[in-house]
């Protein structure tokens, strides 16, 4: 499944890229000053004679403390224009019924209707997920995978700290050492939830050779705090350079920089982790942009183009 989604999103990138970039109509420039307190302005998605519709998002949307989801029911200012469709003359709130048909949000609903199917197996108010990720830990003792979202449950096992595997130099091993990955199925109150963590670096390694006593991480179901959790930026077919302030592709979007200067894409990966939500991540950048970047990876000697 997640080859045929990797294959999809580049189909519909350079689509994708191509739309971010066109010229937003006359009219957006004064609906501006409608848009209601508490609300950010994204893209204005479609306008029907003297009718324009621009996608609005709670201001909270990209706080770690009130995280947007892909799941709930949106909203848009639909916007009175004046006959010759230039300017806006009022504008009302309304729920938005649906996703325009030249948004890609239409092409990944199904995706996401799948993950939703899922949340009654998931302990109340998770919010499900799909990303690759790993641990960032470095406690000798391991990164603690527990129970429920709290440190006050208990601990089911460990995840390894990054591993420096020595083979006489035929090791890939890189020189902060390998990272035990996973994936993350669900995040509740600065917590996430994983399954499936792999030995570090034993898909990077021979495995003829890969050494019986290596640190074997817990790789049942359980939380992790999200600081302790890092990814790499993957191709979510979403436009490259920034972030979404909203998990939504006509959210407003806010240019970003990788952590050697330049603007991000699928070469290295956020400074901070935050939620997620669905396939989207809620990152913070290098320069300190927080936002959602569709699709996280936890591939460790290339990037996940």
């Amino acid at each position: 499944m997640r080859v045929l989604r990797l294959v999809a999103a580049a189909m519909l990138c350079v689509v994708t890229q191509a739309r971010a970039d066109d010229t937003e109509p006359a009219w957006r420039a004064s609906a501006l000053a409608m848009v209601p307190a508490g609300f950010v302005a994204g893209t204005a998605y479609r306008t029907d004679g003297s009718t324009g519709y621009l996608a609005v998002y709670p201001a909270t949307s990209n706080d770690p403390k009130t995280p947007a989801s892909v799941f709930a029911a949106r909203q848009a200012l639909v916007v009175t224009l004046t006959p010759d469709a230039t300017r806006a003359v009022s504008a009302e709130l309304k729920p938005r019924t649906g996703p325009d048909p030249d948004n890609d949000d239409t092409d990944f609903a199904k995706l996401h209707a799948d993950l939703a199917a899922k949340r009654s197996s998931l302990l109340d108010g998770t919010e499900p997920c799909d990303l690759g990720a790993w641990s960032i830990d470095k406690d000798p003792s391991g990164l603690n995978v527990r129970a429920e979202p709290s440190v006050k449950t208990r601990v089911l096992g460990t995840l390894p700290p990054p591993y420096r595997l020595k083979l006489g130099g035929s090791e890939n091993t890189p020189d902060g050492g390998w990272l035990t990955e996973f994936r993350i199925i669900g995040f509740k109150d600065g917590w996430f939830l994983i399954e499936g963590a792999k030995p570090p670096g034993k898909d990077y390694e021979d495995d003829k050779r890969y050494p019986r006593s290596a640190p074997k991480p817990y790789a049942g179901r359980g939380w992790v705090a999200s600081n302790k959790v890092g990814a790499a930026y993957a191709n979510g077919a979403t436009r490259m350079g920034g972030l979404f302030q909203a998990p939504f592709v006509d959210a407003k979007w806010m240019p970003a920089q990788r952590e050697l200067g330049g603007a991000i894409d699928t070469d290295g990966g956020p400074k901070r982790l935050l939620a997620c939500s669905g396939l989207w991540g809620l990152v913070e950048s290098h320069d300190g942009v927080r936002g959602w970047w569709r699709s996280l990876c936890s591939n460790q000697v290339t990037n996940c183009s």
